[in-house]
């Protein structure tokens, strides 16, 4: 077990200039969550934001591989990310690119196998995790060459989801404004799509969220351990 001096000094690590953050996405966010001013207050007050509550029939439709991408995702939200014989957790992570970063409320995780160590947390903490509905946004092109400095391409969707915790034994529903950036696949990747996802935003209910002190040590820290227990896969 690492001493507390070592996980400070992992916690504080600078982020990688070379991987998208999420101020560099927030632009279409911000369009779709317009500031306090701009909405009535029955919108501001709102449980679950009226802006982040997804519209399927304003959904715009994919390609195919693009479309089985948001599949493989949907199906780890909902806990594919287990051991049990014929789970497709492990296929499904094949849509992140081996350095992919993820970045909730909960964790920051910025390799496809700590990303797995959250998906693969899911069956253990959540009774079920049900997709109610989901709206596709908009979906960019992906750059014909990775790490060519073009603006990555991008898939962006508003999801209601249905959360039960174990503990808790009560059903909580959640809108997400899920922001996938895109890029070629490379060598390294692995098998898979041709595209991969190289970062993948999540922000809950108009909730955004800290990448700066107590806040961004927590999450860091859970994405850097969480697979100790959860024990994804070693091949990914």
């Amino acid at each position: 077990m690492p001493s507390a001096a070592e996980l400070r000094q992992i916690a504080e690590q600078p982020l990688d200039p070379n991987t998208p953050q999420s101020y560099e996405i927030r632009e279409r966010q911000q369009l779709e969550q317009p500031s306090e001013t701009q909405r009535p207050a029955s919108a501001t007050n709102a449980p679950t934001n009226e802006d982040y509550e997804p519209n399927p029939s304003a959904s715009i439709e994919l390609d195919p591989e693009r479309q089985q991408i948001v599949d493989s995702i949907l199906r780890l939200y909902s806990g594919s990310g287990n051991h049990e014989e014929g789970s497709t957790g492990e296929k499904d992570m094949r849509v992140y690119a081996k350095q992919a970063v993820y970045d909730d409320v909960w964790s920051y995780c910025d390799t496809r196998y700590k990303i797995a160590g959250q998906w693969y947390g899911i069956p253990a903490v959540m009774k079920s995790s049900e997709t109610k509905v989901i709206e596709i946004v908009c979906s960019t092109p992906s750059p014909d060459s990775p790490g060519t400095g073009t603006k990555p391409g991008e898939i962006v969707f508003k999801m209601k989801r249905a959360w039960t915790p174990k503990l808790l034994q009560k059903t909580y529903d959640v809108n997400h404004f899920v922001t996938l950036s895109m890029e070629k696949a490379m060598e390294g990747d692995g098998e898979g799509p041709s595209e991969r996802v190289k970062y993948h935003k999540d922000q809950w209910n108009e909730k955004d969220y800290s990448h700066e002190g107590l806040g961004k040590v927590m999450k860091t820290l859970n994405g850097h351990f969480a697979t100790i227990g959860t024990r994804p896969p070693k091949s990914l």
